[in-house]
């Protein structure tokens, strides 16, 4: 069986810490180096749910997406949501690794399993990485279809292939508009509108959006830009699913990663992908339809 180290070294040369953002908070939480590894658990969150699961499945390591701590924390006390977390992990030697915006840019990354599990055919990053030649690394992808959907086909299919919420997809726009281009970004994405405009996609589908930001976009000016005529920007659909749904597709993604680099070493590691639903929002009452300009 492997150290931690050594599993760790390779999951920091598919997402090395230095590719992360400035302020984000990613690599090794938990975990003594020198630990034995067989069985490894991927999920988006460090929830407790989480770790009870890895602790169930006799996991030695949790990879997750989002970070334990992302501002610091001046304590530990079991007392604490997320010190019960740490308490629970050192109590049963499991080590815990996050791989975020890292994770985000990586060539496979974040939005490139998005695309993956919606059926688009990537042609290049959103939001370039500057320190890649190759132009394959960035936040978000720009994305293919292979045959033109409508909004509301689009929506369908994102409904259908990611992982269900209470929230399901919101779509902001035409629904009849057609669509063959796309932009996806795992995650929050309204800050990345100004380059979704300048891609001259269709469509771009990702998560957390807010109201002023979205209606800003759709009324034709994106937030940081000067207004600019109606008639000058095309019209351009906004999905929006749940934050947890958008990512949950690159644990699958990156336990495939793992496994290979595991056969390649001779690891055999055993690694799993938890299918536990985090998404904080539990349950959805869809409002009737209401009349265009008029109050609920």
């Amino acid at each position: 069986m492997p150290r931690l180290s050594e599993v760790i070294a390779a999951l920091e040369n598919l997402w090395p810490a230095e590719r992360a953002e400035s302020w984000d908070a990613v690599g090794t939480v938990v975990g003594d180096p020198e630990q034995e590894v067989s069985r490894v658990l991927f999920a988006v969150d460090p929830v407790q749910g989480i770790v009870d699961e890895a602790v169930k499945l006799g996991a030695d390591l949790l990879v997750t997406h989002h970070p334990l701590y992302l501002r610091g924390t001046t304590t530990v006390a079991a007392s604490t949501v997320k010190g019960r977390v740490v308490h629970t992990l050192i109590k049963h030697d499991i080590a815990l690794h996050v791989a975020h915006t890292n994770a985000d840019s990586a060539d496979p990354g974040v939005s490139d399993a998005l695309a993956g599990a919606l059926d688009l055919r990537v042609t290049g990053p959103l939001v370039p990485d500057p320190g890649d030649p190759a132009g394959r690394r960035g936040l978000g992808r720009i994305c293919a279809l292979d045959h033109p959907l409508t909004v509301r086909e689009l929506a369908a299919r994102a409904a259908e292939r990611l992982p269900a919420t209470a929230q399901g997809i919101r779509v902001a726009g035409d629904p009849d508009a057609v669509v063959r281009t796309v932009a996806v970004s795992g995650g929050s994405g309204d800050s990345l509108f100004d380059q979704v405009r300048a891609a001259g996609v269709d469509a771009f589908l990702t998560a957390d959006l807010r109201h002023h930001p979205v209606s800003e976009f759709v009324a034709g000016r994106a937030p940081t830009t000067a207004p600019a005529p109606l008639t000058s920007l095309p019209p351009l659909a906004l999905l929006d699913a749940a934050h947890w749904a958008t990512e949950w597709p690159w644990c699958e993604l990156a336990a495939t990663q793992l496994d290979e680099i595991s056969d390649r070493h001779g690891w055999d590691l055993r690694v799993h992908v938890s299918k536990t639903v985090t998404d904080p929002w539990t349950a959805h009452a869809a409002s009737f339809e209401p009349t265009a300009g008029a109050p609920n």
